[in-house]
């Protein structure tokens, strides 16, 4: 099985030196000095107080690489329009794209019982670009609970966690989904197969649509978001209507939304994704975390005052920090 990691950034990398470390055939597409580091002397892994040299193709012309079997793309979501050129230049007949991010996926009504079967979303596809450029008959969907940071260019620590949830938009325990979870366990990944991927999406979802755009409006760690009582009742009011939103689409969700909470509060003084992005000036995934859930309330006829509020207000912090940065 080929294997193209694209977008071999911290959890691109982890996943790229993991498969690489396993013997798999496994390429990667990065960019910058990431990707010169990575040229010049490998990819250094850290992982559980290992340092390891892994030894991959890398490049930033993706059709050098040739064709893929399948292509896991780890992009930030409102980077993977602009990166269909890339992606379709290491697509075969039947490679399979594993859409490894954060959120709702382009790709969410392919092979839903549901009216909007046809329709890809907007929010994170605008215009379609992804849904008729790579197909969402290739899409495996994937929810990617590791966390990993790149020290420096050409190394990645791995910090906790080794759990990629796999599944087929339509449930099927399809051949290429048992290969490719087969792959990824020989790696030392845990690698389950779901038959409602959508409840995982969800289920990790809930939080980070909480907890991720408040973190970038008060910078305040996961640990104190989920305890003050002012931050958790505006989180529990967003992840209310979140509910309220998967189960329109029939979306079950296994705990109630406190103990979601606790179990945020237990990760400790962490500071989520989407707040070192703010730090860092690089754009923010609102689209992916608050623009679909509110795409799809509108479509469900379902109410999503906080959210809205919210999503308005981050978009503001992230438009100042853009001007901040600018001058």
């Amino acid at each position: 099985m080929r294997v193209c990691v694209y977008g071999a950034g911290a959890i691109g990398g982890y996943l790229a030196g993991m498969l690489a470390r396993a013997g798999a055939d496994v390429s990667a597409v990065a960019r910058g000095p990431h990707l010169a580091a990575m040229r010049q002397q490998g990819l250094r892994l850290l992982v559980d107080g290992d340092s390891d040299i892994v030894d991959l193709p890398v490049t930033d012309a993706p059709a050098s690489l040739g064709k893929q079997d399948v292509v896991i793309v780890t992009l930030k979501a409102h980077s993977i329009a602009q990166a269909v050129p890339g992606i379709r230049a290491l697509l075969d007949r039947d490679t399979a794209v594993v859409t490894a991010v954060n959120g709702i996926p382009w790709w969410y009504f392919h092979g839903l019982d549901s009216p909007f079967g046809v329709r890809h979303v907007e929010s994170v596809d605008p215009g379609g670009v992804i849904w008729n450029g790579v197909g969402p008959e290739r899409a495996i969907g994937c929810v990617l609970y590791p966390a990993a940071e790149v020290v420096a260019p050409g190394v990645v620590r791995h910090l906790w966690g080794n759990r990629m949830v796999l599944g087929e938009p339509d449930g099927e325990r399809s051949e290429r989904v048992i290969a490719l979870a087969a792959l990824l366990l020989g790696a030392g990944l845990k690698a389950p197969v779901r038959p409602r991927i959508r409840n995982d999406i969800w289920m990790k979802l809930w939080g980070n649509l909480a907890f991720n755009p408040l973190s970038a409006l008060t910078h305040a760690t996961l640990d104190v978001l989920a305890t003050d009582p002012g931050t958790r009742s505006i989180a529990h009011g967003m992840m209310a209507e979140g509910q309220a939103v998967g189960e329109a689409f029939g979306a079950h969700f296994a705990v109630d939304i406190d103990k979601r909470i606790e179990g945020a509060a237990a990760v400790g003084a962490h500071r989520t994704s989407m707040l070192q992005d703010l730090t860092l000036g690089r754009p923010l995934e609102t689209a992916a975390l608050l623009g679909t859930v509110r795409e799809l309330g509108g479509l469900a006829g379902v109410p999503t005052p906080t959210l809205d509020m919210v999503y308005a207000l981050v978009e503001q912090r992230a438009a100042f920090a853009a001007r901040s940065t600018s001058s």
